[in-house]
């Protein structure tokens, strides 16, 4: 058995096997609808959620992301149109995170509904600045970058100098206006209170929605049931701790109930939130003690830790968020004083035990 699904089985998975069909939805608790679109990527599918609202007398859905720009994806939409929505408008759009498969039609799904963006300040800023600039999450800045922990392969970095239009051509704009997600606010949904849960690390401002009532936790990116999320380090912001912020922000859940329904952004619905912080947790401590190993060793860079973290074939999409993730282990070492770094000659830095 693998690691992975020895960790699955310690999760309970209300609906075993079932998945929602394409253009279509599970409903999981009245007026609470499971959608799940595909992806063109090796992450293949995101969760999506209908919630049944009613806002200023009228009857309707609120919408809680969005899925990535692209034909199939507005295909997708169109047959949830028809057949899911009970003849009812949407009302509503949240937006979890600025990500692309979370954000990409946002807009396309507002002006189509004359329906408000719901997200955070900080990402939905982020969001917007990137849909308009070009070399968004790609160019010449994240080639630099890359190449300053340790990447080298000429053709790789120039490909990603080629990138210049990743971002935008999954988010090709944004809504131009929206009401602001806080941590602690409360939202009502169809009469239920759903309180905002801020978290960081993954994206610069992550919303979680809870809801006490229903005892579900809409749990965004931060918690998922299979895979670990993604946390990296990029460009912008060259020198965070994005670890430290993830590990922090994910023990933000744990005054939840045990039994709480955790529905996630990719994966299946599960209980046992608990028991997944506590493997999170567990793999991070294991992979920051593999890394601590090999820089007892020799000083390393970022590029070098990539097999110590990542034990399979990663192709250049893939490396992107491994590279970044490596730096985002090697920086939780260095705040925490077990690791010195210093540039090299070739402008790479290298990471070394300080004891």
């Amino acid at each position: 058995m693998s690691l992975a699904a020895e960790l699955e089985r310690a999760l309970h998975y209300p609906l075993a096997e079932r998945l929602p069909p394409r253009g279509g939805a599970i409903e999981l608790a009245p007026g609470i609808k499971w959608l799940r679109m595909g992806l063109p990527f090796a992450l293949d599918h995101i969760n999506l959620w209908l919630l049944r609202e009613r806002i200023g007398g009228r009857d309707g859905w609120t919408v809680v992301d969005t899925c990535i720009d692209h034909p199939q994806s507005r295909a997708d939409w169109e047959q949830v149109f028809a057949g899911e929505l009970d003849g009812l408008p949407i009302l509503r759009v949240i937006v979890t995170h600025m990500h692309p498969d979370h954000v990409g039609l946002a807009h396309w799904l507002c002006e189509r509904w004359d329906a408000p963006l719901w997200m955070s300040g900080t990402d939905y800023m982020a969001a917007r600045h990137a849909s308009q600039v070009v070399n968004s999450f790609g160019g010449e800045r994240l080639a630099g970058h890359f190449h300053s922990h340790g990447m080298q392969d000429e053709a790789d970095l120039e490909q990603i100098r080629q990138r210049k239009s990743y971002y935008s051509g999954l988010v090709p704009a944004l809504p131009p206006s929206y009401a602001r997600l806080m941590d602690g606010l409360t939202v009502t949904i169809g009469g239920q209170a759903w309180r905002c849960i801020a978290g960081y690390g993954h994206a610069p401002e992550h919303m979680a929605l809870y809801c006490e009532a229903l005892n579900i936790l809409i749990s965004g990116d931060m918690v998922l049931p299979r895979i670990s999320t993604n946390v990296s380090v990029y460009e912008m912001e060259p020198e965070a701790d994005s670890l430290t912020l993830f590990l922090d922000s994910i023990d933000r859940f744990l005054p939840l109930p045990t039994d709480v329904l955790v529905l996630p952004s990719h994966g299946k619905p599960f209980t046992g939130l608990h028991t997944r912080i506590r493997q999170l947790h567990e793999h991070h401590r294991e992979r920051l003690d593999e890394v601590m190993a090999a820089a007892r060793i020799r000083p390393v860079s970022a590029y070098d830790v990539l097999p110590v973290l990542f034990r399979r074939p990663l192709d250049l999409h893939q490396t992107t968020f491994a590279l970044g993730e490596a730096v985002a282990h090697l920086h939780r070492l260095w705040f925490a004083g077990q690791l010195r770094r210093e540039r090299d000659a070739q402008g790479i830095w290298r990471f070394a035990a300080t004891n």
